[in-house]
């Protein structure tokens, strides 16, 4: 199973490096897509399944608990069953269950479904850097990382857009069925072009090794109730609920029990060893900060652009998307870098880069044209281009050809798991800091200020001279001087969640500057 170091630079795949990257790469963006695409079209199906929206959203909870679930146990999957027929039974999964969700006749068998999906989904993102990292030697994994990036970075921005153009279009049931093409190319070309190295090859159950099944169970219960309590918390109440509690509390036993168990176990479901090497912990630890802004942004945007500025589905997509073109332009750039310049000097530019941007956003203000947004996303996502490259070549510089699936599912973990945490952060920080907001600028606004009785009266007047009475119009202007403290109230909230991803991003530029140096331009030694 375990080649040698020595060993691994001697293999290459048969056929060109760049079109298996291409083939792998397929099903991930797929996969990636899926994460945000059902987002936009949850009115409709809550409509056609006859559910309530709340109801409804447990078709994008299940699926990624079960997606979470999967994650850091695909290693092991993957050392079962090869590499290359796991990845391949994962395509097949995901593929005929989003049939089957676009088939779904009632809300509980398409979450049934979406179950499935997840757990086919979660297999796919970390085979795939596992296979990019043995297909590719170690200095041209910059450029191979690049492609990989512009699917990950902007899967999730396109996401919402393609999804709300399908189900104003045609139907929510398209959503899904989309992927069915997508995922009977990818099962014939991984077929025919991808190869299992000697280290990657299915392990012989008679060599001694045993199954982890406790290990198995405390990871999945650790991870799945984690993700329910990310996904569920502000809409429960977070822990005045006693459903998050109960998950809370399962959670902690899982993680906990999973991390003791894991670090003893002679065959770990999760090789929690990896992170002996403080580089590959460090890079941990940026990938999950990376997860946190680029999901927790994406949130954030386009709710922003759609519930205050009066901004479709479709426009807020437009706002959006020309970030997703930097990051395809600049990913090969900063694939081109790591093979020149150390990579914890591009991941420190970047996180500078990130943070300037986010706290650039402080300034919006609900007036803004649509060329300032586009030009702020433009600036965030550019920052975006130098994280992930960087990051994730620092992370497998030092790892051994045998651990390159556990590196590879460790890494994916941490980043979905930081845009879980920072969804969930966002969305709580926006509730509770309107309210903070809202009742500072209540408190302001009082019978005895003479700027609020001057704006009734200029309301109260523009609003005669439009027709109303004089009752009316008194009315009418303390429901608009009302409106209008909400409104900033809200502005304020979403600026308070810029200001916090700034501050975190910029907090993180240490962290980066203390990544050991690898070997640049020329095979490295060691795990390579």
């Amino acid at each position: 199973m375990t080649a040698t170091s020595s060993e691994a630079p001697a293999w290459r795949p048969s056929h060109n490096p760049w079109l298996v990257a291409l083939v792998v790469t397929l099903a991930t963006f797929m996969e990636v897509l899926d994460t945000t695409i059902v987002n936009v079209a949850l009115p409709h199906i809550a409509g056609t399944l006859s559910a309530t929206t709340e109801e409804s959203t447990w078709v994008l909870t299940s699926y990624l608990v079960a997606n979470a679930m999967v994650l850091p146990v695909s290693a092991w999957l993957a050392s079962l069953m090869g590499r290359k027929r796991f990845y391949m039974t994962c395509v097949a999964i995901f593929t005929l269950s989003s049939v089957l969700c676009g088939a779904a006749p009632t809300l509980g068998s398409l979450v049934l479904v979406r179950i499935v999906q997840g757990l086919g989904g979660g297999g796919l993102q970390p085979s795939q850097q596992a296979i990019l990292v043995d297909t590719f030697p170690p200095y041209k994994l910059g450029m191979a990382f690049a492609m990989t990036g512009i699917a990950v970075v902007t899967a999730p921005i396109l996401g919402p857009t393609l999804g709300g153009w399908i189900t104003d279009n045609f139907s929510w049931r398209w959503v899904f069925y989309i992927n069915l093409p997508v995922g009977l190319l990818s099962l014939f070309l991984t077929w025919r072009l991808v190869e299992d190295p000697p280290h990657a090859r299915r392990i012989d159950r008679r060599s001694g090794f045993t199954m982890d099944y406790l290990g198995l169970g405390l990871v999945a219960l650790g991870i799945g109730c984690l993700q329910i309590v990310l996904d569920k918390g502000q809409t429960e109440d977070w822990f005045d609920s006693h459903f998050i509690q109960i998950f809370a509390a399962l959670a902690v036993i899982g993680w906990f029990g999973s991390i003791v168990w894991e670090l003893r176990h002679r065959h770990p479901v999760v090789d929690l060893r990896l992170f002996k090497d403080w580089n590959f912990a460090k890079s941990t630890v940026l990938m999950f900060a990376l997860g946190f802004v680029l999901y927790g942004s994406t949130v954030l945007l386009p709710l922003l652009m759609q519930t205050q500025m009066g901004y479709t589905a479709l426009l807020a997509g437009l706002a959006m998307s020309p970030g997703g073109l930097v990051v395809v332009f600049l990913m090969p750039v900063a694939g081109r870098l790591v093979s020149k310049v150390q990579p914890r000097w591009i991941a420190a530019f970047g996180m500078l880069v990130l943070g300037t941007a986010m706290l650039h956003m402080t300034s919006f203000t609900l007036e803004m044209d649509f060329t300032t947004l586009v030009l702020a996303r433009c600036f965030q996502s550019a920052a975006l281009a130098f994280l992930f490259i960087p990051i994730s070549t620092t992370a497998y510089a030092s790892v051994a050809p045998g651990k390159n699936n556990s590196a590879s599912a460790l890494l994916t973990l941490a980043r979905n798991l930081g845009g879980s945490v920072g969804i969930a952060t966002v969305t709580t920080v926006l509730a509770q800091r309107f309210q903070y907001h809202h009742s500072v600028l209540v408190s302001h606004v009082t019978a005895y200020d003479p700027g609020r009785a001057l704006w009734l009266e200029h309301a109260a007047a523009a609003l005669r001279a439009a027709g109303s009475s004089a009752a009316s119009a008194a009315a009418q202007a303390q429901g608009l001087l009302y409106k209008q403290v909400v409104r900033q109230a809200t502005i304020l909230s979403y600026l308070d969640n810029f200001w916090l991803l700034g501050v975190g991003a910029l907090a993180l530029v240490p962290l980066a500057l203390t990544l050991r140096r690898i070997p640049l331009g020329r095979p490295a030694s060691g795990g390579h």
